[in-house]
């Protein structure tokens, strides 16, 4: 096992939610040269309340991806991911995967309302309250001796300090609580990401049913006066 990013200063970003978790610009620290960019320095580890994730595609023997520092359990990530392959690549999810998995170097310090790009202003507020913050990678991630570390997926074998594996299969999304399982149920595309979501991972048994439950509305009560016929005229009888 390698090495999680690390932040130095842990430092606020200038864009953090608003349930007032600051986000610290993160850099790695390699410990060892085949280190992975996931080893967090003791300090950081003492300080940090992030919920860590992989993102990843299914592979023959099981899953690759990158990493996710901030927001990784299922009641925040799984709306966001849902959204993203609905509205903003239209479901098309070989440009999310390269969006989310290939374009990136080092990983993701968190995953912003960028992904709601297209989204109906209703599932925008639904899922945001109104806030808006942008995706961030992980950036300057050196190794031990100071030079450039080198881009690495993140498999099922490299998972131990993670929490939740989101894998993104045709059918749907798998979400993975790794404390608990190797494997967890798949989220259809066609899901509302405004559905209620728990994020106890002994819920996500990979045998059972995703505890998910969508979203309920109130009906529409129209403020117009109903029309009320007038009744028909008879002809009196004779």
């Amino acid at each position: 096992m390698g090495a999680r990013p690390a932040d130095p200063g842990h430092h606020p970003a200038e864009d953090h939610r608003a349930h007032g978790d600051a986000r610290p610009h993160a850099v790695a620290h390699r410990g060892s040269a085949d280190a992975s960019p996931r080893a967090l320095t003791a300090p950081f580890q003492e300080t940090d309340l992030s919920t860590r994730s992989v993102i990843a595609r299914p592979t023959a023997d099981g899953y690759a991806g990158m990493y996710v520092h901030f927001d990784g359990s299922p009641d925040s990530k799984l709306p966001l991911l849902l959204a993203a392959y609905q509205h903003r690549f239209a479901g098309d999810l070989e440009a999310m995967a390269r969006h989310l998995i290939d374009d990136v170097e080092h990983g993701w310090d968190e995953l912003g309302t960028d992904l709601l790009d297209g989204a109906p202003a209703t599932v925008r507020r639904s899922l945001t309250g109104g806030d808006e913050y942008p995706s961030r990678q992980i950036t300057d991630v050196i190794c031990a001796d100071g030079s450039p570390a080198e881009r690495e997926l993140i498999t099922q074998d490299g998972t131990d300090d993670l929490e939740w594996a989101y894998v993104l299969h045709p059918h749907g999304i798998e979400v993975i609580a790794l404390r608990a399982y190797e494997r967890g149920p798949v989220v259809a595309w066609d899901t509302d990401p405004r559905s209620i979501v728990r994020a106890d991972p002994g819920a996500w048994h990979p045998d059972s049913p995703a505890p998910i439950v969508p979203p309920r509305f109130m009906p529409h009560l129209s403020t117009t006066v109903p029309v009320i016929a007038p009744a028909p005229n008879r002809a009196a009888r004779r």
